[in-house]
């Protein structure tokens, strides 16, 4: 198996804010992604957020030439940068405890709460501009026939800032996690007591299991067979639910679904990216885009459809 060029997927429901459909056309979602372009931090500046070229360069080799949103096969593909600086708290510590025995020198009193937080403000405002800085990208991609938004992000937090940043660039539109009329969680514990995977898909050997009650206990499973009598009485018998399990797709594309319906881990049979592989610069973005968005486009509504179906909103 070979990674996608999209590892997560959160999926999120696209309309327009008064309910209808959003409208905006590749246009339009350049000029407002414009608007927000990705700029370093300045010296004090603790975080940055901001919209990048999908693609590594521009077709003329040009930094910052490239459209902000690529249109492959009708999908649009967009990238949002994020660069943090790294404040060790040991060190911003240090340098409270330095700035407040100096206080006390002066004042002959220790610093209040009042006083220590503006403290730990001074030292951190003072830090910043020392500190090293961390990127790290999120890749977005929306089909707009479909009416979609996926998120490869590896957590629900980073998925949100994500979206949030999305929707403030761009008039009129709304989003909303999809949800299922089956819970996640519901499907997974059927489909492992009764050993039996939905329609195209089959129940790899990884899972993760966890208790209800309080003791909040944990099986994982990794690389072992979950069509086994333990696995069925964990969740028939022993109050455990799914919240990871691992699952094949037509035998050619790999996840782990979590029962707040992430798709993680994703992965496709090698000989999918056989042909874009040899390929380079743009055309190798174009193939590898082509392949997993079309792909990820037949998978996400089986997967929903496995559910019995997108729970419409109330």
């Amino acid at each position: 198996m070979a990674l996608l060029m999209f590892k997560n997927l959160v999926v999120y429901r696209i309309s327009g804010t008064t309910g209808e459909a959003w409208p905006a056309t590749l246009a339009d979602v350049e000029a407002g992604l414009d608007k927000a372009r990705f700029v370093p931090c300045a010296p004090t500046q603790p975080l940055s957020a901001g919209w990048v070229p999908p693609r590594e360069s521009s077709a003329d080799g040009q930094p910052g030439t490239a459209p902000l949103v690529e249109s492959v096969g009708g999908q649009w593909l967009m990238r949002l940068m994020v660069e943090q600086k790294v404040l060790p708290s040991a060190v911003v510590k240090r340098r409270v405890e330095e700035l407040a025995r100096q206080a006390e020198a002066a004042t002959g009193r220790k610093p209040g709460k009042r006083q220590a937080k503006e403290l730990k403000e001074e030292a951190v405002l003072a830090l910043l501009p020392l500190a090293f800085t961390k990127q790290a990208s999120v890749n977005l991609w929306l089909d707009p026939k479909a009416a979609l938004l996926m998120i490869d992000a590896g957590s629900a937090k980073r998925a949100e800032e994500a979206a949030t940043m999305l929707v403030k660039s761009q008039d009129g539109l709304a989003l909303r996690l999809v949800q299922t009329a089956l819970s996640p969680a519901a499907a997974m514990t059927a489909w492992l007591a009764q050993g039996e995977a939905p329609a195209g898909f089959s129940v790899d050997r990884e899972c993760e299991l966890k208790s209800s009650d309080e003791m909040k206990s944990v099986v994982r499973y990794a690389r072992h067979p979950l069509d086994t009598e333990e696995v069925r009485a964990h969740v028939q018998t022993g109050g455990k639910l799914p919240t990871r399990l691992a699952m094949t797709w037509k035998g050619k594309v790999s996840f782990v679904l979590t029962d707040s319906l992430q798709i993680k881990k994703l992965s496709v049979d090698d000989g999918l990216f056989d042909a874009g592989s040899s390929r380079g610069g743009d055309e190798g973005f174009d193939a590898d885009a082509a392949i997993a968005t079309g792909e990820l486009r037949q998978l996400i509504p089986d997967l929903v459809n496995a559910l019995d179906g997108e729970l419409a909103p109330a």
